[in-house]
């Protein structure tokens, strides 16, 4: 069950209305990285949960997530609105769609819930939800270079804030699980070559470190030495 508050959490204010910066806005409405992704994803992920600590962390994260696409809408809204219509319709997807937000990027594709990145697995999904929060933070950082005013940046920047927080909070429940720094899981064993770094890029210099290095891997210049044969 879900009560919406007509507030935001947040405050949106904007300074002065850019058309065309609402059309890069979309990006994060409507887009691969945006809020209605990140919400649905984690909303998702939380049903196949059986951690209950964590399944409340992915069910809040995500409601968190629904109140950014409302902050978002609300900036595109106010972007697009009470604007001299000749100056909205400059941005052609909103000459063609009209003012306000709409389930676009910020070149016009259409959401899709292929965006959404759930597999049943509480680890993966953890993972899968720190490099979304990645994605995310990226596209803001991109939006907060090109903000045309500082309200319209104040809220992009406490929006990246809580995409770092979300990031925090998912390592944590990494770590609690004992899968923070182990990429093994499930019941599946790995066989023997998991421990081994194949020197694959051998034009000009190799380098060396803890990626390929003694004793987590074994460093090997030939991979077909490594294979064996019962024959």
């Amino acid at each position: 069950m879900f009560f919406h508050k007509k507030e935001p959490i947040n405050i949106v204010n904007v300074d002065r209305a850019n058309p065309r910066f609402a059309q890069l806005l979309l990006e994060q409405f409507g887009g691969a990285t945006g809020e209605l992704t990140a919400a649905l994803q984690y909303w998702v992920q939380s049903f196949h949960c059986e951690h209950p600590g964590i399944k409340d962390m992915l069910q809040d994260i995500a409601i968190e997530e629904f109140s950014h696409l409302e902050m978002v809408g609300k900036l595109i809204e106010v972007h697009t609105k009470g604007v001299d219509q000749t100056d909205a319709f400059n941005s052609t997807l909103f000459a063609v769609r009209g003012m306000g937000p709409h389930f676009l990027d910020s070149q016009g594709a259409a959401w899709t819930a292929s965006y959404i990145n759930e597999g049943g697995d509480v680890v993966r999904d953890l993972r899968a939800n720190i490099a979304a929060e990645a994605g995310a933070r990226q596209t803001y950082e991109s939006l907060i270079k090109l903000a045309p005013d500082e309200g319209t940046k104040k809220t992009l920047v406490h929006l990246l804030t809580r995409e770092i927080s979300h990031t925090q909070m998912f390592m944590k429940a990494l770590d609690s699980l004992g899968k923070l720094t182990d990429p093994m899981f499930g019941n599946i064993q790995p066989d023997e070559t998991v421990k081994l770094y194949y020197n694959l890029s051998q034009n000009g210099k190799d380098e060396r470190g803890p990626w390929n290095s003694e004793p987590t891997f074994e460093y090997v210049a030939d991979p077909l030495s490594t294979v064996t044969s019962d024959q």
